[in-house]
């Protein structure tokens, strides 16, 4: 009996041992890297064509390992007692224990010593070992698979097609070949970690999160907006080029009654190409060039081979009744991707002024998402405006008045806490000046949360909130 046992045991480690192989069958070709297989196969490699012809029909051989692993499984559970169990037996017979108690204690330690060493032995160590060398791993087992598909590849076949059956009668359609691609979202997600995690450097993470982003947006989240726009109607070229030396810009929209009606663009080398003394008499619009007309709603990709086809690189947005709702340039698409870009026509001042590392003032016409580049955090954005001028109107549900104070949470990727999760930090939203009817000019100052004494966060929250505050921020008005 004992040699009967022995030779149970043989067969029961063996099943361990095929279970392991199918295991890490299932878990190296779903984790191994594609392109990886795709290179090697370009070098030549033999054995990464096994792999990729076995990634090709991905779920047939996902089946025959499941199949594999339930049937070596089984089998093992079956042997255990006849093997493990009987050799425990005989040990125990030695103790002159009752036979009763001699089967308990046999059949619980067999029972755990073999679901020990299947959890072990048989999954987790195989599991580990594809996770962390999926392409090494794959290259050990694609041959036995292979076997073990020619041989049992018939009954695989039935069962997956008849799950198949069962999924489309569910209403799902079965693929063959698991997706490898990702979506948007997914590789901003990998990059973030990366970027956190420190295999990615900071600034590379972030340009290629800009990139990912990139065609999410639309020529309303980029362009100047109406009101920051200079616009030419019957100047001359003079009065063009001193608007030139005054702003900054290099670039002009050209209307005839009423900025909802451009008809051109004029650059400022068209304006230095009119000679000296015919400047003063000569309109600006004489010198204009057809303006390329694109929609607010229109995403960034599109936009950007527009643009880059048309000598201007410069286009007027409107809204969906047609009225101008800014001018967008190939320059902003860029920093949409890379950051600001300064160039000899820009203004050195922009709109903000750093006050100290806790306090900016900014122009009401900024964006949300420009202040958060600007302090690095992610800033709550309004849900029916594009400024943060827009965005104290809506907290407040009014008119702004200089002196009005908003408060807002904002999230810090950057600072992190001792658990590594990002930080809060609070902002308070000033209105400084008005501008006639929108808000002008705002004084932000950044609170952290560790900065603030016990009990002042509150105190805060308190002072003048009105009814109609909304969710995310607090208001109060305060005296100019």
């Amino acid at each position: 009996m004992i040699w009967s046992a022995l030779a149970l045991l043989v067969v029961l480690l063996l099943l361990i041992l095929g279970n392991a192989l199918f295991v890490a069958v299932e878990f190296s070709y779903l984790t191994v890297n594609r392109n990886d297989v795709r290179r090697r196969i370009e070098s030549g490699d033999k054995t990464a064509s096994l792999v990729d012809k076995a990634l090709s029909k991905t779920s047939t051989n996902l089946s025959g390992a499941q199949l594999g692993i339930t049937v070596t499984s089984l089998i093992a559970g079956f042997l255990t007692g006849p093997s493990v169990g009987v050799l425990f037996a005989e040990g125990f017979g030695l103790t002159g224990l009752s036979q009763g108690v001699i089967t308990a204690i046999s059949t619980t330690g067999a029972f755990i010593v073999v679901t020990f060493t299947q959890m072990v032995f048989g999954e987790l160590v195989p599991k580990n070992w594809a996770i962390a060398q999926p392409m090494r791993v794959a290259d050990l087992v694609v041959r036995p698979q292979n076997v073990f598909m020619f041989l049992f590849g018939w009954l695989v076949r039935f069962l997956n097609n008849s799950a198949n059956r069962i999924l489309r009668w569910l209403g799902f359609s079965p693929e063959e070949e698991l997706a490898s691609a990702r979506t948007a979202d997914e590789l901003l997600a990998v990059v973030s970690r990366s970027g956190d995690e420190g295999t990615l450097v900071e600034s590379t993470a972030e340009l290629v999160a800009r990139s990912i982003e990139f065609g999410e947006h639309t020529a309303a989240d980029v362009m100047t907006p109406r009101p920051r726009v200079h616009f030419i109607e019957e100047e001359t070229v003079a009065d063009a080029l001193r608007m030139v030396a005054g702003t900054g810009h290099a670039r002009f929209p050209v209307h005839r009654d009423n900025v909802d009606d451009v008809i051109g663009v004029v650059h400022y080398n068209r304006l230095l190409s009119v000679p000296f003394d015919e400047r003063a008499t000569t309109p600006a619009s004489a010198v204009a060039v057809p303006v390329h007309v694109v929609s607010e709603s229109m995403t960034l990709d599109p936009l950007m081979r527009e643009l880059r086809d048309i000598p201007e690189q410069f286009a007027v947005v409107v809204d969906e009744y047609g009225g101008t709702a800014g001018i967008v340039t190939l320059e902003d698409l860029v920093e949409e991707i890379v950051g600001e870009i300064d160039d000899e026509q820009d203004e050195e001042s922009r709109d903000h002024h750093r006050v100290n590392d806790s306090t900016i003032h900014i122009s009401g016409l900024m964006r949300p998402d420009e202040l958060g580049d600007i302090l690095e955090l992610d800033i709550p954005e309004g849900e029916e405006s594009d400024t943060i001028g827009g965005l104290i109107t809506e907290h407040l549900d009014r008119m702004p008045h200089v002196g009005d104070t908003i408060r807002l949470e904002a999230i810090d990727h950057v600072h992190r806490d001792e658990d590594d999760l990002p930080t809060t930090v609070d902002l308070e939203l000033r209105v400084m000046k008005m501008a006639r009817r929108r808000v002008g000019h705002v004084r932000v100052v950044l609170t952290r949360r560790d900065d603030v004494p016990e009990g002042s966060a509150r105190a805060v929250g308190k002072t003048g909130d009105k009814p109609g505050d909304k969710t995310g921020g607090k208001t109060e008005r305060e005296d100019a």
